[in-house]
């Protein structure tokens, strides 16, 4: 069994080596890795290059997460895609782990069993839930590993470390560049649900992952422009009719978080680059609605409709927020699409 290993490698990467040299120990599979160096500042990259089993990939320019694993994914050769974060070190065992779950045909991704690098019996994250409103956010974080023993389905995939059939990421067409960074991992995990291809925890799979938490403008913008893009792709339009009333109350929530965070400019150019790319939004949707097997009322299922990250502070007004979400999606769910529009 032949994986292909995805790490892109941005900044001063100060666990690159020890993250390549981990998915090169991999047993019980044939492992080639390519790193993309997406902007490395540091010799980093320099040092895995000589590497046995390592190819190194230098795009023009930054493509971001989402073009990164594009570029490195596109040069794979082996039967299995996997991505791995540069600063998450793999277990030996973790990438055979993975391909035992993603090569059954009603699987479309598996994750790892992410854990933090301080506290390895500590959960980063077990899957990640999604509110009906786009947000998402660690699952599981801090809790202790063991109550996440066994194999589970979970709505959404860790970009941190994952794996897929390359046929299937290529008939996916992988990541869409746009996104950039942020809810690129979101959109194909609802991808492959809309497909009927379940996503995957495998606890088993155990990678040690040197999280930090971060939030900046360019972030910010990124997060809720992209949140705001996929659900205008993926939903389907009653869907997106029934919800708009707690869709609008989140959209001012976060205006007003952006007013007192101050970066509201980066809302206001969140919403100036959805305007501008309007056509791409249009053909995009036109896109993932074509391709999906699932309607709404199946997908529902995944979602929440409480907000409850654990690695931001809880904002002010947020029991009153869930109080009403919980009731709009106890109303709305009944009434989300039960089936897919006829072909022509």
């Amino acid at each position: 069994m032949k994986v292909t290993a995805v790490m892109l490698a941005y900044g001063e990467e100060p666990w690159l080596v020890d993250a390549v040299r981990a998915v090169l120990d991999s047993r019980g599979v044939d492992v080639e890795l390519i790193v993309v160096d997406n902007g490395c500042t540091s010799d980093a990259v320099t040092k895995v290059a000589d590497l046995s089993g390592v190819r190194v990939l230098t795009p023009s320019e930054n493509t971001g997460y989402a073009g990164g694993c594009n570029v490195g994914a596109a040069a794979a050769t082996g039967e299995y895609l996997a991505f791995v974060n540069s600063d998450a070190i793999v277990a030996p065992d973790a990438l055979a782990a993975l391909v035992e779950v993603v090569r059954e045909p009603t699987v479309g991704i598996a994750m790892a069993s992410i854990r933090l690098g301080e506290s390895p019996d500590l959960i980063n994250t077990a899957g990640n839930p999604i509110h009906y409103a786009g947000m998402v956010w660690v699952g599981g974080l801090n809790e202790p590993a063991t109550r996440y023993p066994q194999r589970r389905q979970v709505p959404i995939a860790s970009g941190c470390v994952f794996m897929m059939r390359r046929a299937l990421w290529e008939e996916l067409g992988g990541f869409a560049p746009e996104y950039f960074a942020y809810h690129e991992d979101t959109e194909l995990s609802l991808r492959c649900w809309q497909r009927d291809l379940s996503v995957e925890y495998v606890p088993d799979a155990v990678a040690v992952h040197h999280y930090e938490f971060s939030r900046n403008a360019l972030k910010l913008r990124l997060v809720e422009r992209n949140r705001l893009v996929l659900l205008l792709t993926t939903y389907q339009a009653r869907s997106l009719l029934l919800l708009a009333p707690m869709l609008l109350v989140v959209e001012l929530s976060m205006v007003a978080a952006a007013v007192a965070g101050g970066w509201w400019r980066e809302k206001v150019a969140g919403w100036r680059w959805i305007w501008q790319n309007r056509r791409w939004v249009r053909t995009r949707r036109a896109q993932l609605q074509a391709e999906r097997k699932v309607p709404d009322a199946q997908i529902a299922r995944l979602m929440t409709a409480t907000f409850d990250p654990g690695n931001v502070e809880a904002p002010p007004g947020l029991g009153v927020f869930n109080a009403l979400s919980k009731a709009w999606w106890r109303l709305v769910r009944p009434l989300l699409p039960h089936r897919l529009p006829r072909r022509r």
